[in-house]
């Protein structure tokens, strides 16, 4: 991974709660993943963004794996949640895929996510304009595919942290 070009002044948030990054295969980011999930704690809500088959998924994958919780990180399209519960008395991870969901915060209601995000890292793939509501807090992760890129491996991610939570909460190590 290496750092991309710098704070995008059209993102909310001041710069140093902002890193952007270039991901060049599915294993970077399941690194970069297992990497983001050191900087997570209960209580943490990521709102992953970006085109069909951009790597949201894989990012969660490695946010699991640096969890450290139970089961294999799949896709919960069907399911729309899945909860991997840790066995080393770390947070859980709500896995959320919001795709099928259509309306905002009303349909989101019947996943009980309020409830569980004290205790919980929460992920919600699809999730902007649909969770904002659930917690000023929040980290948002934009996976878009390179322009240009002929392998369709490399892919821009945006990772920026809204709320005081975030404030100085050390993202830039994330490119390190």
């Amino acid at each position: 991974m290496e750092a991309a070009a710098p704070y995008n002044p059209a993102e909310p948030g001041p710069a140093a709660n902002s890193v952007e990054l270039t991901v060049t295969s599915p294993e970077q980011m399941r690194e970069l993943g297992r990497r983001l999930a050191k900087l997570l704690r209960a209580g943490d809500l990521v709102v992953l963004s970006g085109e069909l088959g951009a790597g949201k998924t894989t990012l969660t994958r490695g946010l699991g794996e640096g969890l450290g919780v139970r089961g294999a990180v799949t896709s919960p399209t069907f399911v729309i949640a899945r909860v991997h519960p840790s066995p080393a008395g770390g947070p859980p991870l709500v896995h959320v895929d919001a795709y099928r969901l259509g309306g905002g915060l009303d349909e989101m209601e019947d996943l009980d996510l309020d409830v569980s995000l004290p205790e919980s890292v929460i992920v919600v793939e699809w999730g902007e304009g649909k969770v904002e509501e659930l917690t000023e807090d929040r980290l948002r992760v934009g996976i878009h595919r390179a322009v240009g890129d002929t392998t369709d491996e490399v892919r821009q991610v945006t990772v920026t942290g809204l709320g005081a939570r975030w404030a100085g909460a050390g993202l830039s190590a994330l490119s390190a």
